[in-house]
């Protein structure tokens, strides 16, 4: 069961790191901000308002907003997130007009206007129940509307936890969630939208050393109620760690490799006669490694 206020606590604490240690979230930023063709929605920009709306769920410090604002220069943005901390942030960084900031669980939400993209960014795996959340966002879909987003896979910190393991001799459960299935994902998509697409990523990154990785999840709020969560690990613990992950999954120059599955997806309410094309491709699998 996830833990909410341990997941806001988390962002909030570390908001002012975030930026510093969300290089992979940032590298999905912009790869799912290409994944949206601008004109598939052109529909929209013609439509009596004369703008788009977009609902940015999960924005934290408002990277992904400003990458959506560039794209989509005359759409009325909502940008949400659980934390009030990330809202400020991301809210020194964006003073538009068209952007709304708001803080928001992105599970409990109740908007009365209609959306056209409703887009997030690594953030929807800390959601409690996914399907039931989605079905919400497909009610506050605009006809021809879509829901973009990103998600890890359970390959993520596959390396860490295959080390936690033969550490203590147990399962070390690394995050507040236990990361979806490609399979369990296209399932979930394909009962609520008529149109659907998924692609996968394998990004590789590299770390100097078990402890960057840490902070790394530390401070981009990524540990939820798991890794470090209760008692603190002594360093003659994160030593033995190290040294058992340095055996497998040692890189270039010293430093450790790790592991992010990233699911690219997008679900469409669209009507039977129309088709939203996309650059989509289905089910794609190929690695991407940051120097």
């Amino acid at each position: 069961m996830i833990d909410k206020e341990i997941i806001i606590k988390n962002f909030s604490k570390y908001a002012k790191y975030y930026d510093q240690y969300s290089d992979i979230q940032n590298l999905c930023a912009l790869k799912l901000i290409n994944r949206i063709e601008t004109d598939n929605f052109a529909v929209f920009s013609q439509g009596q308002e004369g703008f788009i709306r977009i609902l940015d769920v999960g924005c934290g410090t408002g990277n992904y907003t400003k990458l959506l604002r560039n794209k989509f220069q005359t759409a009325q943005i909502k940008a949400m997130d659980i934390s009030g901390e990330m809202i400020q942030i991301a809210k020194k960084k964006l003073k538009h007009k068209e952007i709304e900031f708001i803080v928001a669980d992105g599970e409990t939400i109740n908007f009365r206007e209609r959306f056209d993209i409703i887009s997030s960014n690594v953030s929807f795996q800390w959601f409690e129940n996914l399907e039931k959340t989605l079905f919400k966002y497909k009610e506050l879909l605009n006809l021809n509307g879509s829901i973009i987003f990103s998600i890890f896979g359970p390959l993520t910190f596959f390396e860490l936890e295959k080390s936690l393991k033969e550490t203590f001799k147990e399962h070390e459960q690394i995050t507040a969630h236990n990361f979806i299935k490609k399979q369990d994902m296209e399932k979930i998509l394909r009962r609520l939208f008529n149109e659907v697409e998924i692609e996968e990523e394998i990004l590789k990154e590299k770390y100097a050393s078990l402890l960057d990785l840490l902070k790394t999840i530390k401070y981009t709020g990524t540990r939820g109620n798991g890794i470090m969560a209760g008692t603190p690990w002594s360093l003659n613990t994160i030593t033995e760690l190290e040294n058992i992950y340095r055996k497998e999954f040692s890189a270039q120059k010293g430093k450790i490799i790790t592991t992010y599955q990233v699911f690219f997806c997008r679900g469409s309410k669209i009507l039977k006669d129309k088709t939203l094309k996309g650059k989509f491709q289905e089910l794609r699998v190929y690695p991407f490694i940051l120097s």
